[in-house]
């Protein structure tokens, strides 16, 4: 695998990271905390194999091997962080909802 196709790996895990945890947010907006649940499960897993990517490239760099610094690669720098405060804040908002759901409303 090349270095733009490991980076694109991590663009698209933190994507998809970024991606479930928004729905977790909107499931829980609406009530559906078990699914709520589901997406955060899901987001961490993405999140998961976006870190294994990440980590694998700063080992290489310890190792002394030299990547070139690319756009694409602060992008998915970028990507992967954003990802990470999203994740987190949905945490906190799907345990916001859940304190102060009044409808007790489960799928």
């Amino acid at each position: 695998m090349d270095f733009q196709e490991i980076i694109i790996g991590l663009i698209v895990n933190a994507g998809n990271a970024k991606s479930k945890a928004m729905e977790a947010i909107k499931c829980a907006k609406t009530g559906h905390f078990n699914k709520a649940e589901t997406f955060l499960i899901e987001a961490e897993q993405q999140m998961s194999e976006a870190h294994k990517v990440q980590t694998s490239l700063i080992q290489g760099e310890a190792r002394g091997e030299s990547y070139q610094v690319s756009l694409l690669m602060v992008h998915a720098q970028d990507h992967l962080m954003t990802s990470l405060t999203i994740q987190d804040l949905a945490r906190e908002f799907v345990d916001l909802y859940k304190k102060t759901d009044t409808r007790k409303v489960e799928c």
